[in-house]
This record gives C-alpha cells, structure tokens and sequence, in this order.
C-alpha cells in the first residue's frame, strides 16, 4: 500500500434539495449533461458505462450503488488500464445541496496538471449548478 497523496475537495451549493440533486446525478447518463471530461455516453448497463472521454479516447466508469447517503463515488479506468477513484458526495446544506467532488493527486501528477484538473472540476461543477438551479 501507499500512504495518503495530497487531495482537493471542491464544492459547490445548490439551491435544489440534495436529494433531488442526488436523484439526477445518480444516473449515469446525467454526468454527460455537465461533466465535460467524461464526454458523452456510448454504452452502458446498471453500474458500469463507457463514455468517450474529452480527447476521444472511451473510459470505463463504475458507478457507486444506488444508496441513500448521497454517495456518488465512481472509479474510471483510462485507456491504459489505469483505474482513478473519484469520491463525491451530496450532501443537505440548509434547504439546498453542496456537492463534493475531492480530487485526488496521481504520483506522476504535475503541479500545473493537478491545478488544471481542479480548475477542470470547478467549471464543471458550476455547469452542474447552472443545470440545476434552470430545472
């Protein structure tokens, strides 16, 4: 095993309930409405798809089971095989929703590429909000 590597949890509130945010976001094929780095769905069945990622290539992604705790984590296998586990989280804040999406560092990652891959999660998550708040 390896020890801890550095982390980044990014939010983003919503003014839905988290349930309903948890509802729409639990489907897989809801992830090609805002999160641009999975690009758009090509196949799927209950809790694995692939979907052509942002440059092309397919990704498997495994979703997390249905749960009634918000959990959203998933684990996408790239092209080479490599297998990236992403937690995130709905959880209630007030009225409304905070989704938390924490970004994980690879060993092989660069100061500039983890800053990009952050800032890549925050458009995305502002996308999610957007979407959400026009429903």
């Amino acid at each position: 095993m390896t020890g801890p590597v550095e982390s980044k949890t990014i939010s983003v509130s919503i003014a839905r309930d988290w349930r309903e945010v948890y509802a729409f976001m639990e489907h897989p094929l809801s992830f090609a409405q805002w999160a641009s780095g999975l690009g758009k769905p090509l196949r799927g069945e209950g809790s694995q798809w692939t979907f052509e990622s942002a440059d092309g290539h397919p990704v498997t992604v495994r979703f997390t089971p249905r749960n009634p705790y918000g959990v959203l984590d998933h684990y996408v296998t790239t092209e080479h095989g490599d297998e990236i586990y992403v937690p995130m989280r709905v959880i209630a804040n007030g009225d409304g929703a905070e989704v938390l999406f924490t970004l994980l560092r690879a060993a092989d990652m660069s100061d500039a590429r983890f800053a990009a891959d952050a800032q890549w999660v925050e458009r995305d998550l502002a996308a999610l909000k957007r979407f959400l708040e026009k429903r």
